[in-house]
């Protein structure tokens, strides 16, 4: 099997780490490595935003839920998606901004996820360990004004990047059959097949390194739609000025 291959299948998150450093040039050479990624029309539309203020840190973590390894990870960025950098040419060009449509939204948002997976892709193959931040959402009026980020900026996760000080097991994912459709979009035997997932997944919470709850993916997943969802999003995005016209 192909080595990069391995190492996709093998990804884990990593909520421990150790007091080992990242160099400075490895550091560069992951984020170079994120930048290579896929961009939709080449706008590029993703900033990072390193955060080493241990304060700041310690402000994040909390609203985040209470996760301590945003202050314990070697390094903790706040990838961003970006219409400013690319929106102040229009004054240049002596064009109209029209920044604010929901597709423009929907392109740096795709940009910062290509970019963050491509980051965490080399990241791994260096041994390294990291775990996204989508907690930040919880209160992203106050990550952006910690991060004093502008109108046509929004923080869309953060992530946690260091030495792995723990080994945890591989959550298993959905059966091929179910996600992977000939043509047309059907559901023919995925009843059965997700059954049969449920089963896998409650015997790797009930047997994964600490214990677990025991639950099936089916019972994650309704809890997490049948849930308001932090409904305060939209109205932060206006703010910052994505219209979603």
């Amino acid at each position: 099997m192909n080595s990069v291959i391995d190492l996709l299948k093998s990804h884990r998150s990593i909520r421990k780490f150790t007091d080992q450093e990242i160099s400075p040039e490895l550091f560069d050479d992951l984020v170079k490595s994120g930048q290579a990624a896929a961009t939709s029309s080449f706008l590029q539309g993703s900033t990072i935003v390193r955060v080493c203020n241990p304060e700041k840190r310690s402000q994040i973590a909390k609203l985040a839920g209470k996760q301590t390894y945003v202050e314990t990870a070697a390094e903790f960025m706040v990838f961003c998606a970006d219409l400013k950098r690319a929106g102040n040419y229009c004054d240049v060009y002596e064009k109209a901004f029209e920044g604010d449509f929901t597709e423009h939204f929907v392109i740096a948002t795709v940009d910062v996820a290509l970019m963050a997976q491509s980051m965490v892709t080399a990241a791994e193959s260096e041994g390294l360990g990291i775990c996204y931040i989508g907690g930040i959402r919880n209160d992203p009026a106050l990550v952006a004004k910690l991060l004093e980020l502008p109108k046509g900026v929004y923080p869309v996760f953060g992530l946690c990047l260091g030495y792995p000080d723990q080994d945890p097991e591989v959550k298993p994912r959905l059966p091929l059959s179910v996600i992977l459709k000939q043509e047309v979009y059907n559901e023919e035997g995925d009843k059965q097949a997700i059954a049969d997932y449920d089963e896998r997944i409650r015997e790797y919470y009930r047997t994964r390194t600490g214990g677990g709850h025991g639950i099936s993916w089916t019972e994650q997943v309704s809890s997490l739609l049948s849930e308001k969802a932090r409904p305060h999003m939209k109205e932060f995005l206006a703010d910052q000025g994505f219209k979603f016209r």
